[in-house]
């Protein structure tokens, strides 16, 4: 009997440690699971999250101003402007070439308030600098009525300005003369917003429809006034400002003096 009773006991115990071991596995198994299903689900919302930053980082790049430079270029000449402006705003008696001159496209803030698109024609030794210029007058949401090459307007100098527009490079003479080629013609000058910004001399008011903006004092949008941000733009880089003339007032007008 206390051999088999031994036997009994034995078997008994045996059962209990297999028994105590299958829980402490259960429990070390469970416990693993739950760890490794934190770990997963961790990083299912690391995922989650590195997935919203760039889904983030997206629209923050397209609708910050850090991607301006796509807005502001210039390059030579392209085959289709060189078409439509050859014979009109560009002719071969001028005093530079086509390869002298490069085309520039911006964008500036209308006086609807609104984002628009524009084009000038300028000399190439300072198109990086009327790149930089227009950028200036973005950021400071300086207002532009408009921004074509005169070409639009037959290349006359009296349909551009009564429409408003701001332009640069025509294959033009000074206001007055008849055979001294204006600075616009090297496409070193830059004439903006001519309505708000006349031509006035001795009484003359150029446009017609500038004599509102004779006095300089009754300050409206579009205006260049010395110190202004458009102002700065240009003098802050060494153009000059026919504002500043003598015996002229030519408010519009920025020229530049390249060797």
């Amino acid at each position: 009997m206390i051999e088999k009773g031994g036997k009994t006991m034995y078997g008994k115990c045996c059962k209990n440690i297999l028994y105590f071991l299958c829980i402490i596995l259960i429990i070390s198994l469970s416990s693993d699971y739950k760890a490794n299903k934190a770990a997963v689900k961790t990083k299912d919302s690391s995922i989650k999250q590195i997935q919203n930053n760039v889904k983030t980082d997206k629209y923050i790049e397209k609708n910050s101003n850090l991607d301006s430079d796509m807005k502001f270029t210039y390059t030579s000449l392209p085959s289709e402007i060189k078409e439509k402006i050859n014979g009109n705003s560009f002719k071969s008696t001028g005093p530079i070439s086509m390869d002298d001159l490069a085309y520039v496209q911006v964008i500036y803030w209308g006086f609807d308030d609104k984002e628009h698109k524009g084009e000038l024609i300028v000399n190439k030794k300072i198109a990086s600098e009327v790149v930089d210029i227009f950028k200036d007058l973005y950021e400071a949401r300086f207002q532009i009525e408009k921004i074509k090459l005169i070409d639009d307007y037959n290349s006359d100098d009296n349909l551009s300005m009564n429409d408003n527009n701001t332009y640069a490079y025509c294959y033009r003479y000074i206001t007055g003369s008849k055979n001294k080629f204006s600075k616009h013609s090297y496409g070193i000058a830059i004439d903006i917003n001519p309505v708000q910004n006349p031509y006035i001399k001795k009484g003359k008011v150029l446009p017609e429809a500038g004599k509102i903006y004779v006095d300089r004092k009754n300050i409206k949008k579009g205006m260049v006034l010395k110190g202004d941000s458009c102002y700065k733009a240009f003098k802050d880089r060494g153009w000059t400002w026919g504002g500043e003339w003598k015996t002229l007032k030519d408010y519009q007008h920025f020229e530049k003096i390249i060797d």
